[in-house]
């Protein structure tokens, strides 16, 4: 017969694996990094990759061109499902109207740029080759 271990509630975690657990990073030393490189503040403060944050904790954290904030609802060191990680945490308002903001301008900007998906083919680099030699 094996023991049960009595079921211990977090208080706090290190940052780096909270993130990891969440899943904003994909790998554990990619949270240390981030967090290192200060793309992750801890109540608008630069912190440690050893930082313990707790619930109600504030992070602003750089995601590729994107900047979230969060509120910290729940804490694990283990690595969750997608749909479990997601309730560890909540997107404040200002956040996701910034995020949209940012993503519409981006579209915005690329759309009047000619997609080129390849090399020219033979009749446009014939095409390429007259308007040179005029």
């Amino acid at each position: 017969m094996t023991k049960k271990q009595p079921h211990t509630e977090l208080t706090s975690v290190r940052i780096d694996k909270w993130l990891w657990a969440a899943r904003f990073y994909k790998t554990r030393p990619l949270a240390q990094e981030m967090v290192s490189g200060g793309k992750v503040h801890h109540n608008g403060q630069r912190c440690k990759p050893s930082r313990l944050i707790c619930v109600g904790s504030t992070l602003t954290l750089w995601q590729g061109n994107d900047e979230r904030e969060v509120v910290v609802l729940g804490l694990s060191e283990k690595r969750l499902s997608a749909p479990l990680a997601q309730q560890l945490y909540r997107e404040t308002e200002e956040s996701l109207k910034k995020r949209e903001a940012a993503s519409t301008s981006r579209r915005l900007e690329s759309a009047g740029q000619p997609l080129v998906s390849s090399r020219p083919d033979k009749k446009q680099r014939r095409q390429i080759m007259k308007l040179k030699q005029q």
